[in-house]
């Protein structure tokens, strides 16, 4: 009986993925009219469609009855230590792990390295994307325990985004951009920002809705100075080469 606990609640998450599925689903019934796909491509399609939809609906069931409780429990914990500026090495290891199990980061990649022809390797993608997310989740951690305000660190470090985009290539600029927002996805939300909230409730005289919160902002722009500063040391030349080459 107690393993049925584990799906506890589970029918309602198949209902929210397949809510959220349809569109899509109706969207490519729509273009087939269109497109004219043949029938391998469409069961390929399809096939692929239902491997999301299982795999969504277990994720999320396995992040309402494990990840978010976890992370929440871990951060009142670290919250009310003595020594609770541990939760700083402990944000910046865990950043460092946690693009690794982002689904997007890899699909980023693996894209940014086929378009570059090689140039932008995986490898050297996700250790900049690594080191990016494990700041700031240092930064978000620091920013609980001190209570720094967040527009202490998210206006300059837009404002030395903007100004770092005139230093780097189109390419490079583009790039940045859909890193952030590929690196705070799922991982970072059910974990890490349940973790920032508990830990913010565990630290007496912090208020969770106003520092348990931001660092998916934080986790946002992070990546974009990292990739940016990747631009300015690597180059855009060869790149945009290959790009006009292709084309």
């Amino acid at each position: 009986m107690n393993d049925l606990i584990v799906f506890s609640g589970y029918f309602n998450v198949i209902q929210e993925v397949a809510i959220a599925l349809t569109p899509l689903l109706v969207i490519m019934f729509v273009f087939q009219f269109v497109l004219r796909l043949p029938w391998d491509e469409v069961k390929r399609i399809l096939i692929g469609i239902f491997i999301s939809f299982i795999g969504l609906s277990l994720f999320l069931q396995g992040v309402k009855i494990g990840f978010m409780p976890a992370g929440t429990s871990l951060g009142v914990y670290i919250g009310q230590l003595d020594y609770n500026w541990i939760a700083i090495p402990i944000g910046l290891l865990l950043g460092l792990v946690i693009v690794i199990a982002e689904p997007s980061v890899w699909v980023l990649n693996h894209e940014v390295e086929q378009v570059s022809s090689g140039y932008i390797n995986q490898r050297t993608m996700m250790l900049t994307l690594s080191i990016g997310v494990a700041i700031s989740v240092a930064l978000a951690m620091a920013r609980i325990v001190y209570g720094i305000p967040l527009m202490y660190i998210l206006i300059p470090g837009y404002a030395i985004a903007l100004i770092m985009t005139h230093f780097v290539s189109p390419t490079f600029v583009s790039l940045a951009f859909d890193s952030g927002g590929v690196a705070s996805g799922t991982m970072t939300v059910t974990f890490v920002l349940a973790m920032t909230v508990g830990i913010a409730t565990g630290i007496e005289g912090r208020d969770p809705l106003l520092d348990g919160f931001g660092v998916v902002g934080l986790v946002a722009l992070t990546p974009i100075l990292s990739v940016l500063l990747l631009g300015i040391v690597f180059g855009g030349e060869k790149v945009e080469n290959e790009d006009s080459s292709g084309a």
